[in-house]
């Protein structure tokens, strides 16, 4: 009888055990979602601005209209360089929100952004061939590329962004391309 016991009580633990073990492995938690903010921008060495500067240097206005118009290049080249596994844009839907929200300040930042370069002698297309050129060489450097443009339009399609120049670029191509602010003037003490 104690034999018959101990072979229900060990065939329970076996039993138990075996319940206890788990077939899956456990999956990890979802990475927690930030909420949309400008943090996605990376940090640019800037070096040190031309000799000529208040030659060539752009106003604080100036300097924001061209910022904006980097940064929806920037979210353009994002838009075809950051595809899902089938093959498909993976920030389609959210570029195409991007674009209806400031459509209207698109049309007006092209033409401010004309104006200022033209007053460099810079030509507007040949600038934004430019920033989408070094935009689509950050994909190959950048292990956080598409990550960066995903961010951006996070933050362009949340309700506290009001204005375009409120997006600040991923990356701050500006003095790559001898796109420099002029320094503040200082004011002199009596």
């Amino acid at each position: 009888m104690l034999f018959r016991v101990s072979r229900v009580a060990a065939l329970a633990a076996c039993g138990l055990g075996l319940a206890a073990c788990q077939l899956d492995p456990p999956k990890p938690a979802a990475p927690v979602k930030k909420p949309p903010a400008p943090d996605y921008a990376m940090a640019v060495s800037l070096g040190a601005p031309p000799a000529n500067l208040r030659a060539i240097c752009f106003t604080d206005a100036e300097i924001a209209q061209i910022r904006a118009r980097m940064a929806q290049q920037e979210l353009s080249v994002g838009t075809l360089q950051c595809q899902l596994p089938g093959g498909g844009r993976a920030l389609q839907s959210q570029y195409e929100s991007f674009v209806d929200k400031f459509n209207s300040e698109l049309a007006t930042n092209a033409r401010a952004t004309t104006a200022a370069l033209q007053r460099r002698r810079m030509n507007f297309n040949s600038v934004i061939t430019e920033m989408a050129n070094r935009t689509a060489q950050r994909a190959q450097t950048d292990p956080q590329f598409c990550d960066r443009k995903q961010r951006a339009l996070e933050w362009g399609n949340s309700p506290q962004v009001a204005s375009l120049t409120q997006v600040p670029p991923p990356y701050d191509l500006g003095p790559e391309m001898n796109i420099w602010a002029c320094e503040p003037q200082k004011v002199q003490a009596n």
